[in-house]
């Protein structure tokens, strides 16, 4: 781990600067149709979320909606093998099957507060885009949900859950059709429609406030896991957390509250894909350089003239060929240990899981676990991995991988 600069040692690492970033990477690079609803929300999301009548509210549907707190599982067989202790933030029990609801929970109370009547919203592996829809059909909202066409044909469950929720899926049809693609799709629809719509970014991407905005609600997992790991262990530090990172929400939510505690390595697994330098790879760290995606500067993997590199991933939710600025900074300040996992090593972890401990992960989550045979873990080590969505929604790339 690399040493910690001055300012990161006295500013510490949760929260950006005021003109949003965290280190060089961050800030608002956005069309000046876009500037009101971005300073309206740089305005007022501290402001709204601090309220008491917003968390009382924001509470009580993380309790009785959601199912919060979600357990913290000590996956003995796991731990047996690994010669550790590795404990599971079951994420995947969540309404909904993902960790995305803790953020779309938030963000449409905050629209509902902003005034705003039309809801508009990104997917990839559709889990954000289910939960989207959910918190729409809760609060009476119109629900438009952008989803590349690639990831509409392989991840037909949550389309269909969509549509019964009430939401109007759009393919996005341009570029590799995929989460990337979907979110231009989105950002155009708000340009278009700046007064009655917000726009519920489903991970620590885009530009500022969002990607603190996001963190802030998932930092919900982390604030669990201090208390569980207290009541199991005597301690709230464990000695890693491990999570999957695309954009990187569930990641960041499971690092918050360790963010500052140096003693904690916070391991973020990405993407290989067919293996990081094989040219079919979302492994964003290794591969990017510093540049603008989707509103913020962060590592993005382009070509030498800028051009954004297509990406790839067996998981619609890490296919993606940029990473949040939060998580761009743990990298490069060496806070966070980056590692990869390949297609391959991804789905043999959801058969290994699924057959020593009865848990079907999710093709993102999978990616996690992929990696803790590479941390070299001893017996003294107690692990969080979050296991951030069920693998309901990948049965059909499980069936054919099984053939």
């Amino acid at each position: 781990m690399s040493e910690l600069t001055e300012v990161e040692q006295v500013v510490g690492f949760q929260n950006p600067n005021e003109h949003g970033y965290y280190g060089s990477f961050g800030g608002a690079y956005i069309p000046e149709m876009l500037q009101r609803n971005v300073a309206e929300l740089k305005e007022n999301y501290l402001k709204i979320m601090e309220e008491e009548f917003f968390q009382q509210e924001f509470q009580m549907l993380l309790k009785d909606y959601v199912g919060r707190p979600t357990p913290l599982f000590y996956a003995e067989r796991l731990s047996e093998e690994l010669g550790s202790n590795i404990y599971l933030k079951r994420e995947d029990l969540c309404h909904t099957g993902a960790h995305k609801i803790n953020n779309t929970i938030g963000q449409i109370l905050l629209a509902r507060r902003l005034g705003k009547t039309r809801i508009i919203a990104e997917t990839g592996a559709g889990q954000h885009g289910v939960a989207t829809a959910t918190v729409c059909a809760l609060k009476g909202m119109e629900c438009i949900v952008y989803m590349g066409e690639k990831d509409i044909e392989r991840q037909a469950p949550n389309v269909a859950r969509m549509q019964l929720l009430g939401a109007t899926v759009i393919p996005a049809l341009s570029g590799s059709k995929t989460l990337k693609d979907a979110t231009n799709e989105a950002i155009r629809d708000w340009i278009n429609n700046p007064v009655d719509t917000h726009y519920i970014i489903g991970s620590v991407v885009g530009p500022h406030p969002y990607p603190d905005m996001v963190a802030r609600f998932q930092s919900v997992i982390s604030q669990e896991i201090r208390a569980q790991l207290l009541e199991k262990t005597g301690s709230e530090l464990p000695t890693h957390v491990v999570a999957c990172v695309g954009g990187g929400s569930n990641a960041a939510g499971a690092f918050y509250h360790y963010l500052n505690e140096l003693s904690v390595q916070l391991v973020a697994v990405e993407a290989a894909g067919h293996g990081v330098n094989s040219g079919m790879s979302a492994a964003t760290t290794q591969l990017g350089k510093s540049g603008v995606l989707h509103g913020s500067k962060s590592l993005v993997m382009q070509t030498d003239d800028g051009q954004v590199v297509e990406p790839h991933s067996i998981s619609a939710g890490l296919d993606y060929p940029g990473i949040g600025p939060l998580h761009a900074h743990l990298f490069k300040s060496g806070r966070g240990l980056f590692l990869s996992a390949t297609d391959d090593e991804a789905l043999e972890s959801v058969f290994h899981l699924s057959k020593i401990e009865g848990i079907i992960p999710a093709l993102e989550s999978a990616h996690a676990f992929a990696a803790l045979k590479t941390l070299g873990l001893t017996k003294k080590d107690v692990v969080v991995v979050c296991l951030s969505g069920r693998g309901d929604k990948d049965l059909a790339t499980y069936m054919k991988a099984m053939k």
